[in-house]
């Protein structure tokens, strides 16, 4: 089959889909991955068609987490805001990436254009999801929604509030600015989701079901694969400091919040320093600190610009993370226990959810975060046997799942 996928994000976003189509590739199906223009080195390398999307996801993820904070509302505001000047450039380039397929799968950001494209070309389509959106169930909260579960009913009046939010304001967009500019395109058709419909549209979710179960409230058109994970460490080379580093002591507890950091580096890397100072442990910082040098470091603490997760992570005692879906997974795999500050969008749920299966201390707000409370979790982290058994546990279970094979057989079965 020739099958293109649309993803829309920051790397951490997109990642997992070129995990996906490296799977599908070595199944013997020809892969096209339309993405943001600044991931076309990294596509490529791994031996995939690619087609250029515009914008600079980097500014999404700046916007989100400077501004829309923890409020779904405004997150979705933040979206939308940067959607309109984008969006029919956009639609354009991924219709134009689709023109030849047999299968479209698309992103979070790309559902209802990828949809509407499938629609159009008469071909099947899937979502492929990482954090549990656009199925409304019972069994927890919508990850948009940063409160704790109140029950059955609030569970599912969440999913469906973020449902029709994201729908709503897609339909606005695209009839009120999208179309009224160019009046050559088509009508949305109806959401592909619509549990009425006699086919709706599959849902993958890249997600453990060691980590989230599926509800049986979920129909047979939604599916938990396990997490699409790209294993990256196969070739690559430790730098020589960081080897050093990490002979000469105990494992170190990680520390990066990946795209998140922005104006407020100087003020994390004082909380962190402090954090680390106070419970007596060695530290790793990764990448985004905002021009921080190794010489502005004290000595048990080191920084890198890069490393890959599957290889950096088991060799960490603990992961200190922003709760991001493919830093929560990668951590989770490890096996080391994970301490979560998010900063928006479902990042409080994934902290909640670690916290919930017991490998790791309860989420950190970010406008909570201080050194204090960070070096207890820290503490808590390392030295909580049961906790960091629980950890282990689950690292083990997520080890023998394939979530990418899995995904990829539902995809030939329908």
């Amino acid at each position: 089959m020739r099958i293109t996928l649309l993803a829309y994000g920051s790397r951490g976003d997109v990642q997992p889909y070129v995990a996906l189509g490296t799977g599908l590739r070595q199944a013997g199906h020809s892969v096209c991955l339309a993405a943001p223009a600044p991931f076309e080195e990294f596509i490529r390398a791994h031996e995939l068609a690619f087609a250029p999307l515009s914008g600079d996801p980097a500014q999404l993820a700046q916007t989100l987490a400077d501004k829309a904070g923890r409020n779904p509302i405004r997150t979705l505001q933040a979206i939308g805001a940067y959607a309109i000047p984008l969006g029919f450039q956009v639609l354009s380039e991924a219709r134009a990436a689709c023109q030849d397929a047999d299968v479209i799968i698309h992103s979070f950001l790309l559902t209802v254009a990828g949809h509407q494209i499938a629609r159009e070309l008469d071909v099947p389509d899937f979502s492929a999801l990482v954090f549990p959106c656009f199925a409304s169930t019972t069994a927890f909260p919508s990850p948009a929604f940063p409160w704790p579960s109140m029950g059955k009913l609030y569970n599912r009046l969440t999913h469906n509030i973020f449902t029709q939010s994201f729908w709503w304001g897609n339909r606005l967009i695209y009839n009120w600015v999208l179309r009224r500019k160019n009046i050559s395109l088509p009508p949305l058709p109806a959401w592909p989701f619509d549990t009425t419909r006699k086919r709706p549209t599959p849902i993958l979710y890249g997600i453990s079901p060691n980590v989230i179960p599926k509800p049986p409230d979920w129909g047979e058109h939604i599916h938990v694969t396990g997490y699409w994970f790209l294993d990256a460490s196969a070739g690559w080379q430790p730098p020589a400091g960081l080897l050093d580093f990490l002979a000469a002591g105990p494992p170190p507890v990680y520390i990066g919040f990946g795209s998140m950091i922005t104006r407020e580096a100087s003020k994390l890397v004082e909380v962190v320093l402090g954090a680390l100072s106070k419970s007596g442990q060695r530290g790793l910082l990764l990448s985004g600190w905002g021009g921080l040098a190794q010489t502005d470091l004290p000595a048990n603490v080191f920084k890198i610009e890069s490393a890959p997760h599957d290889w950096l992570f088991p060799r960490m005692a603990a992961i200190v993370h922003h709760g991001g879906a493919g830093t929560t997974a990668a951590a989770l795999r490890s096996g080391a226990p994970a301490i979560i500050t998010p900063f928006t969008a479902d990042q409080p749920f994934w902290g909640t959810r670690v916290h919930q299966l017991g490998a790791g201390p309860k989420p950190i707000a970010r406008k909570k975060l201080t050194a204090q409370n960070l070096a207890e979790a820290i503490d808590l982290a390392i030295n909580d046997h049961a906790m960091r058994q629980r950890a282990a546990e689950i690292g083990q279970a997520l080890r023998a799942e394939d979530g990418i094979a899995q995904a990829t057989r539902i995809i030939e079965r329908n």
